[in-house]
């Protein structure tokens, strides 16, 4: 076990500092298609044209898998330090960034089922911090909480039991009014875990399985980001693991990529230009049961889709693009393209996409059934605040009590006229029931954590709390909204 001194010994080799301005907090104004509401002032949205960017001149890597640096007693120990660093993103230049022991996005965990892993964050920022788990069943007191945080210069452990089935995580910074902006500098990371259900099936893996997170940005004539909250429609650059633009080579065969969207405000829905398949076999809680064919996956900020492309039936030489389509508040040359795949070269492939590839059980008679409704002002006001159930958050309050081993159908409304939000619930995985008064279509069949809800939505779940007891968030993950009080506690007991 690592003593302080070890610990501040090895972070500091690494260790850097960021100062913050203040964090003005506007809401989101913009309507779903991207435009503003009659009459209601919009904060100035910064240029995304202040800087000229060449498209797929930069490769995107790949982000780097952490081995532990120790796996002593059954445990897998890792060590991150938070710290700041320059990245190439636009081609030629070096921006500043919020990293994860140097990388942006930041490292990947690869974690089994039933084997503990222990991570030690070191915080080498100006600002208090906490690491959140996304997705993650752990306790209390591992779930970084947005009023439990780790000061500049120390350290925490977050231990992660790792006793759910296999999904896509991820992490990232929940410090409470601060989560925003150290999100958007670079605060992400990435956390794969898998369980013997998984290993079984003969999908793509190794090299062939590539963690994407997409988001965008907005920088300055000197390629530098641009933080500005609520700055939905300036922010028009779009990146796939810390690159804009990207391309990425592959072989003529199938590829599995675990996306996420780690965008503050931004959705998106993703298609390859010629409008060819894609197969979903998995959401934000693992795999569907069974695989969803499509061209076109849409994600909200917080959201994953597990997908197989199959680039076999390209030409060796050719290429595909990456597509977004939902172009709010911008237009197809800033938002339109993702990244680009060029097909470089054969490769053998043994891998297949099963007809069936896991089973869920049935879902439990519900214990109990509650409402919760999302609302921002929507008025312009400077400090405007946003509510659950007409409530802005309190850390020291409860806002609902759940029985431990209950099973609950939460109905979520989003009762705004302009705004999108979206829900997330920490601790449990839960089973969409219905979307506006309709069955889930197949890419929400599956676990999910966080859904989006459009203005006027009504979405149905079920969530069963058997796993630990205490406190924990559910709140909107937009995270400029959930900053400005768009969060809310219950408490297992």
């Amino acid at each position: 076990m690592p003593t302080r001194r070890t610990v501040l010994s090895a972070a500091a080799v690494t260790a850097g500092t960021v100062a913050f301005t203040g964090v003005a907090l506007k809401p989101m104004l913009d309507r779903p298609d991207g435009k503003a509401p009659a009459d209601v002032p919009v904060a100035d949205a910064v240029s995304a044209n202040a800087i000229a960017i060449e498209k797929f001149k930069l490769a995107m890597p790949v982000p780097p898998t952490l081995t532990p640096y120790s796996t002593f007693d059954g445990v897998d120990r890792y060590v991150m330090t938070m710290r700041k660093a320059k990245k190439e993103i636009i081609p030629g230049i070096q921006t500043d960034v919020l990293t994860y022991n140097g990388q942006f996005p930041g490292p990947v965990i690869r974690a089994k089922q039933n084997r503990a892993v222990q991570v030690l964050q070191f915080n080498g920022l100006d600002d208090p911090t906490s690491v959140h788990l996304h997705g993650g069943s752990v306790t209390p007191e591992n779930d970084g909480g947005p009023m439990d945080t780790i000061a500049p210069s120390d350290f925490r452990f977050y231990d992660y039991p790792n006793k759910q089935s296999h999904a896509s995580l991820w992490f990232h910074d929940h410090a409470h009014h601060v989560e925003s902006e150290h999100v958007y500098r670079g605060l992400t990371g990435t956390y794969l875990l898998t369980d013997e259900v998984e290993q079984a099936l003969p999908l793509p893996s190794g090299q062939y399985d590539i963690p994407i997170q997409i988001r965008d940005a907005a920088f300055d004539d000197a390629g530098q980001l641009v933080y500005k909250m609520n700055d939905f429609r300036g922010r028009q650059t779009v990146l796939a693991n810390g690159k804009a633009y990207p391309y990425f080579q592959v072989a003529a065969r199938k590829y599995r990529f675990r996306i996420v969207d780690s965008s503050n405000l931004r959705s998106f829905t993703l298609q390859l230009a010629d409008h060819s398949e894609i197969i979903q076999i998995g959401s934000d809680g693992g795999l569907l049961t069974k695989p969803f064919p499509t061209n076109s996956i849409p994600l909200s900020p917080g959201e994953r889709a597990d997908i197989v492309i199959d680039f076999s039936r390209y030409p060796v030489g050719s290429s595909v693009v990456l597509e977004n389509t939902n172009l709010g508040g911008g237009t197809a040359d800033t938002l339109g393209q993702v990244l680009r795949f060029d097909i470089v070269r054969t490769a053998s492939d043994s891998s297949s996409v099963p007809a069936t590839l896991r089973t869920l059980p049935a879902l439990p008679t519900p214990t109990a059934q509650r409402t919760i409704e999302m609302r921002m002002d929507e008025s312009g006001a400077p400090d405007a605040p946003a509510y659950i159930d007409n409530k802005v958050y309190d850390p020291n309050r409860i806002d609902q009590s759940v029985k431990y081993g209950a099973s609950e159908v939460w109905t979520i409304k989003n009762v705004n006229t302009f705004l999108p939000h979206n829900f997330h619930m920490h601790l449990v995985q839960f089973r969409i029931l219905s979307r506006n008064g309709q069955a889930p279509g197949p890419a929400e069949a599956g676990l999910k954590d966080t859904v989006w809800l459009m203005p006027g939505d009504e979405v149905k779940v079920q969530a069963t709390f058997d796993t630990y007891k205490g406190t924990y968030l559910y709140h909107c993950h937009l995270l400029d909204h959930s900053a400005m009080g768009m969060m809310a506690t219950y408490k297992i007991s």
